[in-house]
């Protein structure tokens, strides 16, 4: 198979959301309601998000009939066939639906092509709202607008990118706690929180604030985000030789059999 041009499809198929996602950027969208998880984040969809799912499957699908590629989309019921072929691409067509409705940055396009065992092998994200591409080949580096990305962590904080404020998040206090233990093992003089993103534009933001972190605690409750939510991430946070875990430092679960919810695992991302 080969992952120099299913990246360069990848690459044109996320641009061409990109594209669909400045169509819209300025309306008012109609938002809707879709089964989801715990959070109202996870439940609202729009027109764009399906526009954008049409515009990226236009570029896979070829992919996935000559190359017998299983496919995993949000929009798009989960048909298993991830389970039984070689590789699945999987896609968030739009992430962070809610700042993208509130006109706020904080949305993406996010596509990686993952194993069956879980391993990711090419992750793109696109950030529409600064036309950013970041890109990642499994053992070909990480790419930020054609050129090498460098980590550059030179804040003398520590910064915590989370979707919900700390003073609204569930236990609030242990992720304080978390967060001042950091601090002191890095020697920092405090945390700055950065809040409101969708999951693939924090995990961006960590590698690009550095010293940074974000957390999600395992949880009964379906959420915590979804496997298309981190899979595209993770194969870059992997390039950059950084910590892309669950939460007890395990490998991410990114072909989970009984959904496709993080909750049971959780998740830590930091670029230190």
């Amino acid at each position: 198979m080969d992952l120099i041009e299913l990246n360069k499809i990848a690459i044109k198929a996320a641009i061409s959301a990109g594209k669909v996602i400045h169509k819209y950027m300025n309306d008012d969208v109609t938002v809707e309601q879709k089964n989801g998880g715990s959070s109202y984040a996870s439940k609202v969809v729009t027109e764009a998000d399906r526009e954008c799912e049409k515009a990226i499957l236009s570029h896979l699908l070829p992919t996935c009939e000559a190359l017998d590629i299983a496919l995993l989309t949000e929009e798009t019921e989960d048909d298993g066939s991830r389970f039984i072929k070689e590789y699945f691409w999987c896609i968030d067509p739009m992430d962070g639906t809610l700042p993208f409705i509130n006109k706020r940055p904080g949305f993406s396009v996010s596509i990686a092509l993952v194993a069956k065992d879980g391993t990711p092998f090419i992750g793109i994200v696109l950030d529409p709202s600064t036309d950013t591409l970041y890109h990642a080949i499994r053992g070909h580096g990480v790419f930020k607008n054609g050129r090498h990305l460098e980590i550059s962590n030179t804040n003398d904080h520590l910064s915590y990118l989370t979707d919900k404020p700390l003073n609204d998040s569930p236990r609030s206090a242990e992720i304080e706690s978390l967060l001042i233990k950091y601090t002191e093992k890095l020697d920092l003089k405090g945390v700055k929180e950065i809040a409101g993103a969708g999951a693939v534009m924090n995990a961006i933001n960590v590698i690009e604030n550095g010293p940074a972190l974000m957390l999600k605690f395992p949880k009964k409750e379906p959420g915590g985000g979804s496997i298309w939510d981190f899979a595209a991430t993770a194969c870059i946070y992997h390039e950059l030789d950084l910590t892309a875990t669950n939460y007890e430092g395990g490998k991410l679960d990114l072909n989970r059999k009984d959904g496709t919810y993080m909750n049971h695992e959780g998740v830590f991302l930091s670029n230190f």
